[in-house]
């Protein structure tokens, strides 16, 4: 189903059904548009009736869309965008606001960062939203509007009406205690503690396929679900892992041994997912922009490959 927009339908009944789809209450809503809860009661009520269909299961706490709900907040999210900047453009304004941008853990706390850092000098006004995830749970909220854009790993599903573009390709590494240096992987994972990275995301998926290819059965001696901790685990000595390389980029000089992984041959792709059609367009392109050229200046350090 496609929605319409009804001429007498203005930007604030658009702003009221975005805020109670992301807060789940009437009343949370109402402090966020400055409105009572009855008036946005009445609002949702009255868009309702103007669009013939219902948006919100209200059978459920806290208040959910319904799928007609979820396709009509998306559209009215872009909506909003698009005004906004649009009055922002005739007023003489520079581009401002909020962008709402997701990453996975380990292109977290250091590349996007730095991107952002980059695309600020592009977009002085503008602030950040940044949300950390698994690709999956950071896809769906792309698709659904919650976020403009994300860094995500390949080998995600990619719904219609998304693009994703290759960012960065980094190798998977074996990183043990030092003092093992010298050693092949398969001595490595045979004789040491493995630390195995236990996620529901690819790249755990990726290493037990490729354990399972070697015909290798490490002795596990930990299980995390944060990349982090498994290098915090190896630096204390625990054991050994199999990490993409940008999870020990900039780690203290000494801390880990690190060699490439079956001769670098198994590499992971990580790119930026966003809506095709995306009020954000001029912002995303920047960011695409800056990503490839924080992603180019690793490279220089040996630690990924572009695209």
């Amino acid at each position: 189903m496609k929605f319409c927009f009804i001429n007498g339908m203005d930007i604030r009944q658009l702003q009221t059904v975005i805020a109670v789809a992301d807060t789940g209450s009437l009343a949370t809503a109402a402090g966020v548009v400055n409105l009572t809860p009855s008036a946005v009661s009445q609002q949702i009520q009255s868009l309702e009736g103007e669009l013939g269909v219902t948006l919100f299961d209200r059978k459920k706490r806290p208040l959910q869309l319904n799928a007609k709900g979820e396709e009509f907040v998306r559209a009215a999210r872009d909506i909003v965008q698009t005004m906004t900047e649009t009055r922002m453009i005739i007023s003489g304004g520079r581009t401002a606001g909020v962008l709402n941008f997701g990453a996975i853990r380990t292109v977290s706390t250091h590349l996007v960062p730095e991107a952002l850092v980059a695309l600020r000098e592009k977009f002085p006004e503008l602030s950040y939203d940044m949300h950390v995830g698994m690709s999956e749970a950071l896809v769906s909220n792309v698709a659904a509007g919650r976020l403009d854009a994300a860094l995500v790993a390949e080998h995600v599903g990619i719904p219609s009406g998304l693009v994703w573009s290759p960012i960065l390709t980094e190798p998977l590494d074996i990183i043990a205690p030092p003092g093992n240096e010298g050693r092949s992987d398969i001595s490595l994972l045979r004789d040491l503690p493995f630390i195995r990275y236990a996620t529901s995301v690819p790249l755990a998926r990726q290493i037990a396929t490729e354990l399972s290819r070697l015909a290798v059965t490490p002795r596990e001696i930990g299980v995390t679900n944060t990349m982090p901790a498994v290098v915090g685990m190896v630096q204390a000595g625990l054991g050994v892992a199999l990490v993409p390389r940008i999870a020990v980029y900039n780690l203290r000089p000494g801390s880990v041994h690190s060699q490439p992984f079956s001769n670098g041959k198994i590499t992971r792709c990580v790119g930026l997912v966003q809506r095709q059609v995306s009020s954000r367009s001029i912002v995303l392109a920047g960011l695409h922009e800056v990503m490839l050229e924080r992603a180019r200046m690793t490279a220089q350090s040996g630690a990924v490959h572009i695209g």
